[in-house]
């Protein structure tokens, strides 16, 4: 998530080789970009949203805001009071299967939200869905203030965040190892490798992670080959990147590349660079772009994740925020030749059209605030591997799922959308309905999904009747992000 900020840095040292920029692609043609991404039927027990994606005022007068908004999906269970960016799912050596999310958008800001159970990364016993369990909380620097960079690699079982801010921060990388027992991390260390941070992404072998600040323009590599004696083996002034995402191999970095300004290297969209050099760790590694892609809705890039359909390459990309044409929303674009990449369909809701903004949806709780309105902010993939569904979070339209085993014709097939409701005269206009800014994760053996709402807590949600049966089709475990 950016914050409206001026530039932080003039100047950083580069540690690492210069990068050649070149320039970008013209914006690509995508299809249907103000349509909605249709909807399938809800079954019996769901609370179906008259325009998908909104909660009206005049529901509030009416008392079925309370009520919520589900199709195809239910509530399993709840836990406390507030949520931040990323949720993240393991199971360790002695099958204790456990959940990590960092508790807040904006630390120490909203830390008054957090009550009794505090501020910090939590870590909840997960052996029952019904009863998620609170076992600790993780309070090294970038814990407390991980913002959009808390990332599990499955394969070693490191969970791993840079401090950050919307804006930057000092980014210290905290490494944790959860294999012996995942409800209680083992901090491995905690060091100021990753120069200044936002995002991050892992290598899927687990031995790179990197850091990302957008208003900084810094990208850092840093080796956890030793998760005890973190290195900076690559540094670049060169960019804007907000969410990174490395290919399988390590060798390639998907950059949701972001621009707040005009200048000749100011862009946003689709960066991807060859990153092999870092990966194979030469000395002083050159990073070449291998291709650039722009979109005619483009808002701010938020992340690009890779995976494939029957062997097809794409990118699951979605972008934040924004307004009218350009707001915020999801697409799939397709990288079989990475030198020309192009979207091939664009996932957005009713809600999120550009003739339907404006007027009396204003009114509506929580809508009038810029950071906190109906626009997408993160997604998640179950698989890299042939994956069916597609969870999202769009802040006040909650969780929204779709079904993507066609990338060129995605279908909605559930949502769960929980508004906060006002629980004393002094709550702001900006903690009203839904706040759904986290990347889900997926529970392979039930079925469900896990989100956080940054108004109101941890939820773990399972899908029903076809949503169910789709996302069953997808059980290949995400390797790395």
């Amino acid at each position: 998530m950016p914050f409206p900020t001026k530039r932080l840095l003039t100047a950083v040292v580069c540690l690492g080789s210069a990068v050649a920029l070149t320039l970008p692609s013209s914006a690509a043609p995508a299809p249907d970009l103000q349509k909605a991404t249709p909807g399938i039927a809800c079954d019996k027990g769901s609370l179906p949203e008259k325009t998908q994606g909104r909660a009206p005022l005049s529901d509030v007068a009416s008392g079925r805001y309370a009520k919520g908004y589900t199709c195809n999906a239910q509530q399993i269970s709840h836990f406390g009071a507030t949520g931040g960016y990323r949720v993240e799912r393991y199971v360790d050596k002695a099958g204790h299967e456990c959940a990590f999310y960092d508790s807040t958008t904006l630390f120490p800001l909203f830390a008054f939200q957090q009550g009794t159970d505090g501020t910090g990364t939590y870590v909840m016993d997960m052996s029952d869905p019904a009863h998620p369990v609170h076992t600790d909380t993780l309070r090294t620097p970038a814990m407390q203030s991980p913002h959009e960079s808390l990332r599990l690699n499955q394969k070693r079982g490191l969970l791993v965040a840079d401090m950050a801010t919307p804006a930057t921060d000092p980014a210290f990388v905290d490494v944790y190892d959860v294999t012996k027992d995942c409800r209680h991390p083992v901090l491995q260390s905690s060091s100021p490798m990753g120069v200044l941070g936002h995002e991050g992404g892992f290598s899927p072998d687990g031995n790179t992670f990197w850091v990302a600040s957008l208003y900084a323009h810094t990208l850092a590599a840093v080796d956890l080959t030793n998760p005890v004696l973190p290195k900076l083996i690559y540094f670049s002034y060169a960019y804007q990147p907000h969410g990174v995402s490395i290919s399988n191999d390590g060798n390639t970095l998907y950059m949701a590349e972001a621009a707040f300004g005009s200048g000749a290297s100011d862009f946003s969209g689709l960066t991807v660079l060859d990153v092999s050099q870092v990966q194979k760790r030469v000395l002083n590694p050159t990073v070449p772009i291998i291709s650039r892609l722009t979109w005619g809705t483009v808002s701010t890039p938020q992340n690009a994740t890779p995976f494939t359909r029957h062997g097809r390459k794409y990118l699951m990309e979605i972008d934040e925020f924004g307004s009218k044409a350009n707001i915020g929303a999801a697409r799939i674009i397709d990288i079989q030749n990475i030198h020309k990449p192009f979207v091939v369909s664009n996932i957005r809701l009713a809600v999120n059209a550009a003739k339907v903004q404006g007027g009396d949806i204003e009114k509506d709780p929580g809508n009038s605030i810029q950071f906190h309105g109906y626009q997408g902010h993160y997604c998640s993939l179950p698989s890299r591997v042939d994956p069916t569904v597609l969870a999202c979070s769009f802040i006040m339209s909650g969780l929204r799922v779709f079904d993507i085993a066609n990338p060129a014709k995605p279908v909605e097939i559930a949502y769960f959308n929980k508004p906060h409701l006002a629980t004393n005269p002094v709550e702001q206009q900006d903690m009203l309905g839904a706040f759904a800014m986290s990347a889900p994760a997926y529970d392979e053996k039930t079925g469900d999904i896990w989100y956080t709402d940054a108004d109101s807590g941890f939820y773990v949600v399972r899908l029903t009747g076809a949503a169910r049966r789709t996302h069953f089709a997808s059980r290949t475990v995400l390797p790395g992000n």
